[in-house]
């Protein structure tokens, strides 16, 4: 992501990407296939669809902590969507500017969970006092960043993380990758001609990338009304190291694909007047509930 007006949350968003990026070995993969097979020029080329993060819904912190930060920086609070098995809320968030991602937070129903799963919890995200946005200057990009890229908790033991892990694999991931960007969304749509479609795109990922794809719900993961198309990476693994110096292979941060199909009251339009405001906009429970399992054991430990 790089933008030629830099705002305070352009920075902010430079800054994620970049830290994302070398935590996510597949994110320069993808970019240089792409190069290298001549679908873009550069990495700048890439719209970026949307972004996403991972948040406890405990006092003081979750969604209503985090969204914050966008909200001052001029982007508008849209839709809820609920998931029932993996118990987690998400509400997701544009911003008028044109090529800015849209935001995608999720929050953990602690609540819901068994009482030994949220003691583990608490135990770490109960250091948290007060809601920490709260306290930032959210016109200094580099308060914002600083926060975004601390831990609000201690490291977590292996004790701690397997315990969370057999009941939330969600509760797992951010209890040790806290506040990490969870993925970036390349805009399919948006590439060139041959490659603008996700079918035509994965087969680009498996064949010559060698990019495992998350396979729960189907490769391609597709909205009730056949306009939104999803698909993913399987999370990269990274070696992790958690108290008294053990270490462990868990799960990091994927990334993702999404096709948004144009609106049928504008097919009349000539393709190269169509813009972002003619496409299926927002995202759909029963994609983003498979989407998340791209950190899941059931896919990172698959043969």
């Amino acid at each position: 992501m790089i933008f030629k007006e830099k705002k305070i949350i352009h920075k902010v968003l430079e800054s994620l990407f970049k830290t994302y990026s070398e935590r996510v070995p597949d994110v320069k993969k993808i970019t240089n296939g792409l190069i290298k097979y001549k679908v873009i020029e550069k990495q700048e080329d890439i719209i970026n669809d949307h972004i996403a993060f991972r948040t406890l819904g405990v006092k003081h912190l979750g969604i209503q902590s985090l969204e914050k930060i966008f909200i001052h920086h001029g982007y508008e609070k849209r839709d809820y969507y609920n998931f029932n098995k993996k118990k987690l809320n998400a509400y997701w968030y544009s911003h008028p500017d044109k090529n800015m991602p849209r935001i995608f937070i999720s929050e953990l129903r602690v609540n819901d969970l068994s009482t030994s799963t949220r003691n583990i919890i608490y135990k770490y995200s109960s250091k948290v006092k007060s809601d920490p946005v709260e306290k930032l200057n959210l016109k200094s990009h580099h308060e914002i960043i600083e926060f975004l890229s601390s831990p609000l908790w201690e490291l977590p033991s292996i004790t701690d993380y397997n315990a969370l892990l057999d009941e939330s694999e969600y509760a797992s991931w951010v209890i040790y990758n806290r506040y990490y960007l969870n993925h970036y969304t390349i805009s399919v749509h948006d590439l060139p001609k041959n490659y603008n479609n996700l079918e035509n795109f994965n087969k680009l990922l498996v064949d010559k990338m060698n990019i495992r794809l998350n396979d729960s719900g189907g490769i391609i993961k597709v909205s009730n009304d056949g306009l939104l198309l999803q698909s993913s990476s399987v999370a990269n693994q990274i070696m992790a190291e958690f108290s008294n110096n053990e270490t462990k292979l868990i799960s990091g941060s994927y990334v993702e694909f999404a096709e948004r199909k144009i609106l049928p009251k504008y097919l009349a339009i000539d393709v190269k007047n169509i813009e972002t405001k003619h496409r299926r906009d927002g995202f759909e429970a029963s994609n983003a509930d498979k989407i998340f399992e791209s950190t899941f054991t059931t896919q990172t430990l698959k043969k």
